[in-house]
């Protein structure tokens, strides 16, 4: 078609999708928009749009989803406008991005990929077709991550796997220019079915086949129940659950789940399977709970079996209920602490690797987890009140502690980061006294985890006074024996501790927690490099066989489980991602995600560079000074570049990233600047800047105001400690104490005179004690704690690779080869 033949197309046969693109911009824009437009068209008077017609246009405001563009464009194609005439108007209001929306697209998609389910083992093919004014060019993806080696309009896996499902689409290019195709989602079913290995997607084409039936649930209360149903077929299924009839309310996927049944989930389900020209419904299922029962049998009582199982209910071996309740939690919580980056004593790499691996391991198990790096005594303090606001009765209480530590008279103290050289009791926390305020909680199960050193501290001579119940279900995990270190992998890159090395591998297990640590403290046993160095402890007063993993039945307090559940989701509120449109017509996506409760990443990336633009990017800045953030180290181009290791891999791509710590110090909302800048060939390539001032409240563990005065509750009171923290000594280290193998004080004088010298381990959060070897001074290891790896004093600031594997990698066996050579 030609431009004049174009230009005296009539406006009101325009497609629909250019029409709401266009309309979505003239309404959304301020100053250059649909009034504006309306204003010129008035003032011209070929087209006879009246005051009273903009009137009409702007009441469309008031209606849902009513656009003001829409309703003045009908006018005008009412009284004969033209797309030459329209395209002239734009020109005079100056909005490019409408102008080009006029404009022939140098792309256009023809068939767009589509939604579909099917069978594990089949084979699946996506489609998508462009023309163009040159060659075209695909590349599928799927999410965020491009898939290899697909550069054709089809995409096809031969055979599709379950790892295969997730959502793809298609970027098509023409030169410079490019378009997005829609997503479609695959869902891959997982079924024994009588079809021929590698049968094709053809066959699923406008017809549902239901391939996976739901299955009668017979369950106790407090247990989860699940419903799985199934169809294969293009476009992808629809789903809705019903029961007794009724459609159950957000009900509509696949997989139905619903955790801690009661005697009112009775019932029949069957599941409504839909598509754009079919529907069809499951078989109805029968849904059968029943309650607990205890069983006390006392000695004047006779029962036999046959009694007991009328007890039970008489349903056979499910509902024979004569055993006690299964062992539960009203909840579960997790607060888990690493400090690293130390102000007056020896840095540490291990502990943030180690609480990012604990995190997710104890996500897995349902406990609600509160991850928190680098803590004042102040911060510390309150992260731990509040831990305790979310103890209630009958929960599982974990705290997972990694830094400098010592013991005194049986009292652990975990060292902040702020603490003075050399330290004290009154610097610090003192585990037991946490404990104690456990206790009073009525918690079902108390575990502390202490990955810290157990030395001595000769310059603490208190000795609180702390008085514990009685009480049974306590469980601490020490990383290593009383008057002993622990160790950190001394690598070039980021590992676990060693403790935390071999608690990942069993963690998971269902297993008595204190079976599962006495495990862990076999395989620590089984490695060469620590052997005889370091080894776990366990204490306990488990009475009964209480796991991790055991399930989760809220008790009578709902209502205080619920509000705490909200104290809880404070500390773990992202803001939303969200779409920034500047005048320019770039448009970019500003996202967020977290790395720890009081880590933030921010990313930016361009959804939309103007055609005319040569260049175009988008950063961040102008950051809170509570948050110490160092220009040099923002908006880089990788993740690693900003000291983003562990969140790397699930991060989209192509962005520029920004790493904000510390979170816990902001005391106003967060507020930055997003920056625009851009070139344009017409203007010799000369930067042009936009702003745009953003407001995101307080994400995160900000939310809590952990940087306040400490609170008057807290493990203060309970540990009666001489000295009060606001008002502590700080000596000066005396001239004997310098190089004391118990504290590890060191002082640059003595440390300019050591040479290095190698070996694979360091001392790990605690202050350098003893060498491994006779001929290595505490000093060398201390040297090699600083040199190894370039180590700063901040850990995420390494440009090199996380070393992420749950083996040992090829570096360390290399390192225990060394070790085992200069032991000869």
């Amino acid at each position: 078609m030609s431009d004049s033949s174009d230009r005296s197309t009539k406006i009101h046969l325009l497609k629909e999708p250019l029409v709401k693109k266009l309309c979505d911009v003239l309404d959304k824009s301020s100053g250059r928009g649909w009034r504006r437009l309306g204003e010129i068209v008035c003032s011209e008077r070929r087209l006879r749009v009246s005051s009273d017609d903009m009137e009409m246009c702007s009441l469309k405001v008031l209606q849902l989803d009513g656009s003001p563009s829409r309703m003045l464009l009908r006018l005008m194609g009412e009284r004969g406008c033209t797309t030459g005439q329209l395209m002239d108007y734009l020109q005079t209001l100056g909005n490019s991005e409408a102008v080009q929306c006029l404009k022939p697209s140098a792309l256009q998609i023809l068939i767009q990929p589509q939604s579909l389910a099917l069978i594990s083992g089949h084979n699946l093919r996506l489609s998508c077709h462009a023309v163009g004014k040159a060659p075209v060019q695909y590349q599928w993806f799927k999410s965020k991550d491009e898939v290899p080696n697909s550069f054709s309009p089809d995409l096809v896996i031969s055979p599709v796997q379950l790892k295969d499902a997730g959502f793809y689409i298609c970027r098509v290019n023409c030169g410079e220019t490019f378009e997005f195709s829609q997503w479609a989602q695959v869902d891959v079913l997982s079924v024994t079915m009588p079809y021929a290995p590698g049968q094709s997607y053809h066959s699923l084409e406008g017809r549902l086949k239901l391939v996976i039936q739901p299955q009668t649930q017979r369950l106790l209360v407090g247990e989860t129940l699940q419903l799985e149903c199934g169809a294969m077929g293009r476009p992808i299924p629809r789903y809705q659950w019903h029961r007794n009839g009724v459609p159950i309310l957000n009900a509509t996927k696949r997989k139905l789940t619903v955790p801690h049944v009661t005697q009112d989930h009775n019932g029949r389900y069957r599941c409504e399977i839909s598509s754009s020209s079919e529907r069809m419904w499951s078989n109805e299922v029968e849904v059968v709970t029943a309650p607990r029962i205890s069983v006390q049998l006392s000695g004047a009582m006779e029962c036999s079996e046959d009694d007991l199982y009328a007890i039970g209910g008489g349903s056979g071996d499910f509902f024979l209920n004569s055993v006690p309740d299964q062992l539960h939690a009203t909840d579960k919580v997790a607060l888990l602490i690493g400090n690293l980056s130390y102000q007056n004593h020896p840095q540490l790499k291990a502990p943030m690797v180690d609480v990012y691996d604990l995190t997710n391991l104890l996500r897995q198990l349902n406990f609600k987890v509160v991850s928190l790096l680098d803590l004042t005594e102040s911060e510390m303090r309150n992260a731990v009140d509040e831990f305790l606001l979310l103890l209630h009765k009958g929960v599982y209480g974990l705290l997972y502690y990694a830094g400098h530590g010592y013991e005194n008279y049986g009292n652990s103290f975990m060292v902040p980061v702020d603490a003075p050289n050399p330290y004290r009791s009154a610097n610090c926390l003192c585990v037991q006294s946490i404990l104690k305020l456990m206790q009073e909680k009525e918690t079902g199960l108390n575990v502390f985890l202490m990955d810290m050193c157990r030395k001595r501290n000769i310059h603490d001579d208190s000795a609180p006074n702390i008085v514990l119940r009685v009480t049974a279900n306590i469980v601490f995990g020490y990383a290593t024996c009383q008057d002993a270190e622990a160790f950190e992998l001394s690598s070039s890159g980021f590992t676990n501790g060693v403790f935390v090395k071999f608690l990942k591998k069993r963690l998971l297990e269902d297993e008595k927690i204190t079976v599962v640590l006495d495990r862990v403290a076999e395989d620590m046993g089984q490695f060469d490099a620590t052997k005889g160095k370091q080894a776990l402890e366990i204490r306990s007063s488990l009475s009964e066989k209480r796991a991790l993993a055991d399930p989760i039945l809220p008790g009578d307090s709902a209502d205080l489980s619920h509000a705490l559940s909200r104290q809880w989701a404070k500390a773990h509120e992202l803001p939303e991602s969200m779409s920034l449109n500047f005048d320019c017509g770039a448009q970019i996506k500003l996202g967020f995600a977290a790395e720890f409760s009081n880590v933030l990443v921010i990313y930016t990336y361009i959804v939309k560079k103007p055609e005319h633009m040569s260049f175009c990017q988008a950063h961040v800045t102008d950051f809170s000074q509570d948050l110490d953030v160092d220009p040099k180290e923002m908006n880089r181009e990788t993740p690693e570049e900003t000291g983003i290791y562990l969140l790397s891999s699930s991060l989209p791509q192509h962005c520029l990233y920004t790493r904000l710590s510390s979170l816990q110090k902001l005391r106003e909302e967060l507020v930055f600047t997003v920056c625009l800048q851009g070139t344009f060939p017409a203007m010799d390539d000369d930067p042009v800047h936009w702003t745009k001032s953003i407001n995101i409240g307080k994400p995160l563990i900000a939310r809590l105001d952990l940087h306040g005065a400490m609170r008057k509750n807290s493990c203060l009171q309970t540990c009666m400690i001489p000295h009060s923290p606001s008002h502590s000594p700080c000596h000066s280290p005396r001239p004997e104490h310098c190089l004391h193998l118990n504290h590890g004080l060191l002082q640059a004088q003595d440390f300019s005179r050591l040479s290095p010298q190698p070996h694979m381990y360091e001392c790990f959060h605690g202050a350098v004690g003893e060498s491994f070897y006779e001929n290595l001074s505490p000093c060398h290891n201390e040297q090699m704690h600083n040199s190894g790896g370039g180590l700063s004093t901040s850990p995420g600031r390494m440009s090199i690779p996380i070393e992420a594997s749950d083996d040992i990698n090829e570096l360390q066996t290399v390192f225990i080869n060394s070790l085992q050579l200069q032991q000869q």
